[in-house]
C-alpha cells in the first residue's frame, strides 16, 4: 500500500508499505479521504518536531470503510462506512473527573501515533463512529473539524434568539459560524482576508472586515446596542483578544477556540465590568461527533463549498507547499485511494 511520511524539514515522502493485519481490538480501515488541518500544517513547519515521532504518517480528519476486523471486535462489519474520533483516552485516571476527551494522559491519534494519510490504517475499535450507507465519504472527511465546531457551540450554550460573533473566518471559524447559524442565532463573522470574507458570504454568512469598519459599532447596530451574547475567538491573534471583550455584551460568553501557545494580554477589567464568562473549548466528545455526523448525513448546509481541493497521496508535498502559498483556501482533502 501507499503511505505518506513526514520526514522533518518541511519534507514528505510517499512509500510502499506492507498492509498489516489489525491487532487485538483493532480495525483496519480502507481510508477514502484524509483532510489537511492546521495542526498538520504546524507539523509540516516543524513546530511539533519535539512531539511527533519522525518519520511519521500524520492525519486525523478522515473517512473510510472497514476492511478487516481484529480479534475481540464486535458491533462492526466489513464494508461499513466509518470515521475515527482520534482520541486515545486509555490513560484516563479518576483525577480526570470523567472528562476523557481532555484527560491528562490523552494521546491524539495522527499526531502521537500514526495517522490517516495512507491507504489502510489500523486503529482501536473504540475510536470508530458508524456512518449511514448513503453518507458521502468526501463530505464525511469534514466530520472531525465539524465536531470541533459543534463542541464549541454546545459549550457556549448559544440560543436561537442570541447574537454570536465569530472572530476569524478560516475553516474552523466558518464551521463554527455555520453551526451557530444552524441553531437559529444571528451570526456575524469578522475576518481580515477579503477572499475568506467572500467565501463566508458564499456560505450565506454575514461577514465583515474589522480593518474597514468599526466592528464594535457594527455589532451594536445589529443588536440595538446589546452587543454579542457569544463571542468565538478563533483567530488566535492579539487584535482578536483585544476586541473580544469589547464586542461582548453584558454577561456575554467568550469561547476560546484558538490555541495560544504563549501568554497573551487580555482586558480582565471587562470581565468584572460586564460579568463576562471565558470558556475554554478543546476537541470534542462523543455527542459532538454524533451531531456532526447527523449534519453531514442530512447535508442541508453548504459543506461542499468548504472543500477547495482534492489531491492524491502522491501529491502530498505539493499540497503542503500550495497551502503555504495560498492561505486563502479552506479544506484540502487527500484522496487516499486515487
Amino acid at each position: 500500500m501507499k503511505a505518506t511520511v513526514y520526514e522533518g524539514n518541511k519534507t514528505f515522502s510517499v512509500i510502499d508499505k506492507e498492509i498489516k493485519a489489525p491487532g487485538n481490538e483493532e480495525v483496519r480501515i480502507k481510508v477514502a479521504y484524509s483532510g489537511v488541518c492546521g495542526t498538520d500544517v504546524h507539523i509540516y513547519h516543524g513546530m511539533m518536531d519535539k512531539r511527533v515521532n519522525i518519520p511519521v504518517t500524520i492525519g486525523h480528519e478522515m473517512s473510510g470503510t472497514i476492511d478487516a476486523l481484529g480479534d475481540d471486535v464486535s458491533g462492526f462489519e466489513i464494508g461499513e462506512k466509518v470515521v475515527v474520533r482520534p482520541l486515545d483516552d486509555r490513560g484516563v485516571k479518576p483525577s480526570d473527573k470523567g472528562f476523557n476527551h481532555i484527560c491528562e494522559d490523552l494521546k491524539f491519534i495522527g499526531i502521537d501515533s500514526p495517522g490517516s494519510m495512507q491507504q489502510y490504517w489500523n486503529v482501536p475499535a473504540f475510536t470508530l463512529h458508524k456512518l449511514k450507507a448513503e453518507t458521502d465519504l468526501k463530505l464525511a472527511a469534514l466530520i472531525e473539524p465539524l465536531s470541533v465546531a459543534v463542541h464549541d457551540v454546545r459549550l457556549s450554550e448559544l440560543q436561537s434568539s442570541e447574537t454570536a460573533v465569530v472572530l476569524g473566518g478560516g475553516p474552523i471559524g466558518l464551521l463554527v459560524a455555520m453551526v451557530a447559524k444552524e441553531t437559529g442565532a444571528n451570526v456575524i463573522v469578522s475576518e481580515v482576508n477579503e477572499n475568506r470574507i467572500a467565501k463566508a458570504k458564499e456560505l450565506g454568512l454575514n461577514a465583515v472586515n474589522p480593518m474597514k469598519i468599526d466592528l464594535v459599532e457594527y455589532v451594536k447596530e445589529q443588536t440595538e446596542g446589546r452587543r454579542a451574547d457569544v463571542v468565538f475567538e478563533v483567530a488566535g491573534v492579539q487584535p482578536a483578544l483585544d476586541v473580544m471583550t469589547e464586542v461582548a455584551g453584558i454577561r456575554g460568553r467568550i469561547l476560546m477556540v484558538a490555541i495560544h501557545g504563549q501568554k497573551k494580554e487580555i482586558d480582565l477589567f471587562k470581565f468584572f465590568w460586564k460579568e463576562l464568562k471565558l470558556i475554554g473549548a478543546r476537541v470534542y466528545e462523543k455527542e459532538d461527533y454524533e451531531k456532526a455526523i447527523d449534519l453531514i448525513t442530512k447535508n442541508e448546509l453548504p459543506f461542499e463549498e468548504m472543500i477547495t481541493d482534492v489531491q492524491p497521496l502522491s501529491n502530498i508535498q505539493k499540497v503542503f507547499e500550495n497551502i503555504d502559498n495560498n492561505p486563502d483556501g479552506m479544506k484540502v482533502l487527500m484522496d487516499c485511494q486515487a
